[in-house]
């Protein structure tokens, strides 16, 4: 199996273990996955299953203690800090701005979580703090929240480099460059209306885990509450299956795509294909218009070279909304290859997908024979497609 490579910057799930020592020795316990654990006879059939769902962290107990202040400037340039929200539940999380790996799923469970709790939700404050040392500017921010469509829905805080690691050294988050790529640790904290650290989270890359990590956060959050209120929804937090290259699945298509608008798009054995998973999101990192529109030369070229034909995957389960996808292919123009909604993330987690944008190459018994983490030229990707 060949794999590529690029140079976007990019968070990883990294450290996490280490984080988890570093609490066990303060004096916590952990129920993050792997962590062996006695369940009490009390415990539901649901609980249960989410200590077993090796792509859900369930949370690591911080004990209540006094959670160290942040003192940096919102997207808006704005003096924040922890402290002024007192009274409210936070959820605090650590993420890099030009993030287009973890961060993504950490963002939107956030927001899922606070819509699971209906009215409730106003009584909680949604923080991120930039962990990209390369990215630090007040636009930087800024353009993160825009494309995952959250300018007014937190306050995503960052300030001078100093500063930042002050803060990154006071919530154990272990920051890295390595090859032009940002590795940082993906924690979310949980902190409650009095600013003590009630739990922490490590967000893992799998997209099926978003809406169950939201549910987790939000359970959570409303045992914290003092109206302790019900959630808008549940779901089983057992390990969801994901549906690989090998299954037959079909699709809601995406609209406004020229000759894919409406209907459904089939991935599975039986054809050779490459599959591109994407997020409209991408524009901060990439000029996503132009790459979207110069595949339709592969597209054209695969029907007269015999090479695997062309679905592009958006993934839908990290996006604002399908809708905001569906605005942003109808302004782009026609495309001559669907493009599918991957809405729960299965798909992404059976491909292996770990970035946006990824390319995959499947034969026809639906075996993954290329992936490539990156855009690539049009000359590189047919000559990977006529290899394969």
């Amino acid at each position: 199996m060949l794999r590529g490579s690029n140079t976007t910057r990019r968070a990883t799930w990294l450290a996490g273990l280490a984080v988890i020592a570093a609490l066990a020795v303060a004096g916590c316990s952990s129920s993050a996955p792997g962590a062996q654990s006695t369940a009490p006879s009390s415990m539901t059939q649901a609980n249960a299953a989410a200590m077993e769902n090796p792509n859900l962290d369930t949370g690591t107990s911080l004990g209540g203690k006094p959670a160290p202040d942040v003192k940096l400037v919102n997207q808006f340039g704005q003096q924040m800090s922890l402290s002024q929200f007192r009274g409210r539940v936070v959820m605090l999380s650590f993420e890099d701005s030009e993030c287009t790996t973890v961060c993504p799923l950490t963002t939107q469970s956030m927001v899922l979580a606070k819509e699971l709790l209906g009215k409730a939700g106003a009584s909680v404050q949604l923080l991120g703090v930039d962990a990209n040392p390369d990215a630090i500017k007040v636009a930087d921010v800024m353009d993160y929240s825009r494309v995952h469509g959250m300018i007014n829905q937190w306050d995503f805080l960052t300030g001078s480099l100093t500063q930042l690691r002050s803060v990154w050294k006071a919530y154990n988050i272990d920051v890295q460059i390595e090859s032009g790529q940002i590795d940082h640790t993906p924690a979310l904290y949980l902190i409650d209306q009095q600013g003590r650290l009630q739990k922490v989270y490590l967000t893992q890359m799998a997209y099926s885990s978003v809406t169950q990590s939201a549910q987790v956060l939000a359970t959570e959050v409303a045992s914290l509450l003092p109206s302790h209120p019900k959630l808008k929804s549940l779901e089983s937090l057992g390990t969801v299956t994901a549906q690989t290259p090998a299954a037959t699945v079909s699709l809601p298509a995406a609209g406004g795509t020229g000759s894919a608008t409406a209907g459904t798009v089939t991935l599975g054995p039986g054809q050779a294909r490459l599959v591109v998973f994407f997020a409209t999101w991408l524009t901060e990192t990439s000029d996503l218009n132009s790459e979207l529109a110069s595949l339709n030369s592969y597209a054209k070229a695969a029907a007269g070279k015999h090479l695997p034909a062309l679905t592009a995957v958006d993934e839908t389960v990290t996006e604002p909304s399908a809708a905001a996808v569906t605005s942003y292919l109808h302004q782009l123009g026609p495309l001559s290859y669907p493009v599918a909604l991957d809405q729960t993330g299965r798909v992404a987690d059976g491909y292996g997908v770990q970035d946006e944008p990824w390319l995959v190459l499947v034969n026809k018994s639906g075996k993954i024979t290329w992936q490539h983490d990156g855009w690539v030229s049009l000359t590189a990707l047919e000559k990977a497609a006529a290899a394969s």
